[in-house]
């Protein structure tokens, strides 16, 4: 190319010996312009990637503060922490013997131990409490003594009673019985140990003076950002402002339920290594299903059990769904999506997990439709509504169909009205008893708390039918010994929130119960 230009530049000059000095100026100059114009086009050019790092660094910052900082540096990272799933209509033994070989721990067991232990001390705060309450002198009797006690004083010492009356006390003072401890019992903990024991006693319950507008507490100051493809997050959020006055009642939850075939392997906090690729095992299917290590949590929240008929509304790709087949208990599990390509994705992990196995066949449909439509009432009493979102993990690693790119603004400023449709259709199809389970993989509370807040307005408007939102605190402590849960105010849902610990999620997930049906 440039030695293009120079012939062109060269053969224009009308002098031949001023060729060759016309040729090196003008060439020089023309490279030095296409390079700042090539500089300048590079600098205003961003990509898809480096315009949700800037919402979110605009966002997330103001939400979750100096937290921020690492949630970031693990999400632009190229791995995360992932659960294998084991198969059970493949060799399920040997899979669970090799996952042990590679040092992961069953999930269950890890709870199981953790529950333990909690009760355990639990137990012990409270009969140290009952021995320190049978242990207190009596005050009255304290009272006779020490007035006894002076009278000989003042007897013995009538001139300087009051000077020693201050030095007993002053002695009293210096050494309180209540304060001498035993070295030996001293407990050493963290303070993530010591918030979670206040989390468990600390009340969700959400009363309608209170302002729970998602919009002003954590939506950062409006600022124009000069591009065309930036809006006023403001205007984004103002659907949420309509449900601030809104009651719910919490509900306390305190065991999280494992079914008991379902095997779920980890490795333990602090090691991220990954899983080999699954094998093929004698029954023709893979030994087991690998997924982020977050998404198993939404399906252990909805506690399946035997003959639940169970509707996942968004199931693509179908680790979810498959994980809910792995329980062996519903008596028929339902996997629904919006797109033909969708539903072939859930088709094709079926297809490798569970290829002409007759029981799966039998408790296992397919369908292909908008959640927002699908009408059969009192049908289902389990359903998942693992919604589209943000993908806040996904779009920080491929421009490639990426919901920041300019093309889909506006399907990405809709996302929170979808999800909340999504979600109340949820309440309306599931049946009095039963369980709705919302769930995300971004860490927006507006996409989290804030749709969970406007769907339960909706449907009590539009239905009159009353849910509970259960509080699973208490019920997720012992996890957190593999899981970094997120600190920030939830008034509904909980988070796992990705660190450098446990590089999982994000994972935002919220249960709810019917309480009562509505109206309509």
């Amino acid at each position: 190319m440039i030695l293009f230009i120079i012939k062109f530049i060269c053969n224009k000059s009308k002098r031949p010996q001023n060729r060759l000095k016309c040729c090196y100026n003008e060439v020089i100059s023309n490279l030095l312009y296409q390079l700042y114009t090539l500089n300048s086009v590079l600098k205003k050019r961003k990509t898809s990637i480096d315009k949700a790092l800037e919402h979110f660094d605009d966002f997330y910052a103001t939400v979750y503060g100096k937290v921020w900082e690492d949630i970031r540096a693990v999400l632009l990272g190229k791995s995360n922490k992932y659960v294998a799933v084991v198969n059970n209509f493949s060799d399920s033994a040997k899979a669970q013997s090799d996952l042990e070989l590679l040092g992961a721990v069953n999930l269950k067991n890890v709870y199981d131990v953790y529950k333990e232990d909690i009760e355990r001390r639990k137990q012990m705060k409270k009969q140290n409490e009952s021995e320190t309450e049978s242990q207190k002198p009596n005050k009255v009797t304290d009272d006779l003594v020490e007035k006894a006690h002076l009278a000989e004083l003042e007897a013995l010492f009538p001139g300087d009673h009051s000077k020693i009356i201050d030095v007993l006390k002053a002695e009293g003072a210096a050494k309180p019985e209540a304060q001498i401890t035993d070295p030996s019992e001293i407990k050493l903990q963290s303070i993530e140990q010591e918030l979670n024991e206040v989390e468990i006693d600390s009340s969700r319950i959400i009363e309608p003076n209170v302002n729970l507008s998602l919009l002003h507490e954590y939506v950062p100051a409006t600022k124009i950002k000069g591009l065309d493809d930036w809006v006023l997050e403001s205007d984004q959020y103002k659907f949420y402002t309509k449900a601030q006055d809104f009651k719910v009642d919490i509900v306390k939850e305190s065991v999280l339920s494992f079914p008991e075939h379902l095997h779920v392997y980890i490795h333990e906090k602090g090691n991220n290594s990954r899983f080999p690729n699954p094998k093929i095992g004698t029954t023709g299917v893979r030994d087991y299903y690998l997924m982020d290590a977050g998404s198993i949590l939404p399906v252990l929240a909805l506690d399946i059990q035997p003959n639940d008929v169970v509707l996942d509304m968004c199931a693509a790709p179908g680790g979810k769904t498959l994980a809910i087949l792995q329980t062996l208990l519903p008596q028929v599990v339902v996997a629904n999506d919006v797109s033909h390509s969708r539903v072939r994705r859930i088709k094709d992990v079926i297809q490798q997990f569970g290829s002409d196995i007759p029981e799966l066949q039998n408790m296992f449909v397919v369908t292909e439709m908008d959640a927002r439509a699908i009408d059969e009432k009192n049908v289902y009493n389990k359903i998942l509504a693992d919604v589209p979102c943000t993908t806040d993990r996904h779009v920080l690693r491929t421009d490639e169909n990426n919901i920041f790119s300019p093309s889909r603004i506006k399907e990405r400023l809709k996302i929170p009205e979808i999800q909340a449709e999504i979600l109340s259709n949820a309440f309306k199809l599931v049946m009095v008893g039963g369980t709705v389970v919302y769930s995300t993989c971004t860490l927006s509370p507006i996409q989290n708390d804030g749709v969970v807040q406007v769907a339960l307005k909706k449907v009590w408007e539009e239905t009159g039918a009353v849910m509970a939102v259960k509080d699973m605190s208490e019920a997720l402590l012992p996890l957190k010994s593999v899981y970094s849960f997120g600190t920030v105010d939830l008034k509904y849902g909980h988070i796992i929130i990705p660190t450098v610990n446990s590089n999982c999620g994000p994972m935002y997930f919220c249960k709810i119960e019917k309480v009562q049906d509505g109206n309509v």
